[in-house]
């Protein structure tokens, strides 16, 4: 059987990992999609994957959506498009050029926590977490599952191990689903839209300041402070001072741990 042809768009050490697993499967990569230079963070090493590839077959940010590269994109007839953290908005024309579409990787347990910082809503929302492998619509993080990975979120996961975990899964979760997709020999499930959630990129930023004057109960506090404890520090929970931000990260450690250190 011959070798499915793709178009890979991604970005991350994640898209690398995926690309150079899809290579020494020995597919055919047609199109490289990256983000544009200065929000890459690791264009460089997947160019170096691509390159085979010539210039007019690799497009930054946006450039795949214009009518001339829409029409490059179309005559290569790829058989998927594989969309790895890849962060521009892939509209219905770009979706439908693949015969088979556009797979998506998605670092959650949809159809919980569609779009943006899931580990961070999972915990705050207590919805099951996990790693998706699913084919893109135009909805955010909608279509069919292909296959799904759940991640127990334990007492001391903050966000950002939470999201180590899921980088994990996803890995696995691909190099699992592959080969069926690679033979077109796959199956799918719909997304339950009334369990659906979805969060947007900039809802983090409305419950990060703490009241100090406010009384909570302990536990809603630190699930709050474990949420907003990601690799960013300008994410985290923060309370002010004299017109000043002091923002706070926690790290958890379970007493099993201590005992062993």
């Amino acid at each position: 059987m011959e070798k499915p042809e793709i178009i890979f768009a991604g970005d991350r050490k994640i898209a690398v990992n995926v690309l150079r697993y899809l290579l020494d499967s020995d597919v055919r990569v047609s199109g490289l999609c990256l983000p544009n230079i200065g929000s890459a963070s690791h264009d460089e090493q997947l160019i170096k994957l691509c390159n085979h590839l010539d210039d007019d077959r690799i497009f930054r940010g946006t450039e795949f959506k214009s009518e001339s590269n829409k029409k490059r994109l179309e005559r290569i007839i790829p058989d998927y498009m594989i969309s790895v953290h890849f962060q521009h908005f892939i509209p219905k024309e770009i979706l439908e050029i693949p015969i088979h579409g556009v797979v998506n990787l998605h670092p959650a347990y949809l159809p919980y926590n569609r779009g943006w910082h899931t580990p961070s809503w999972a915990i705050l929302d207590q919805t099951p977490y996990g790693a998706t492998l699913h084919f893109m619509e135009e909805e955010i993080d909608a279509g069919d599952i292909i296959a799904r990975k759940r991640i127990e979120i334990k007492p001391e996961d903050t966000a950002n191990t939470l999201y180590q975990k899921a980088l994990t899964a996803e890995f696995e979760l691909f190099k699992q689903s592959w080969p069926d997709l690679a033979e077109f020999n796959y199956t799918t499930s719909p997304q339950s839209e009334t369990e659906a959630t979805t969060h947007t990129r900039d809802e983090l930023k409305k419950i990060q300041k703490l009241n100090l004057e406010q009384s909570v109960k302990t536990e809603e506090l630190i699930k709050k402070i474990r949420a907003l404890t990601t690799n960013k520090i300008e994410e985290a929970a923060y309370y002010e001072k004299e017109n000043k931000k002091y923002y706070i990260q926690v790290d958890i450690v379970p007493e099993l741990e201590l005992d062993s250190s």
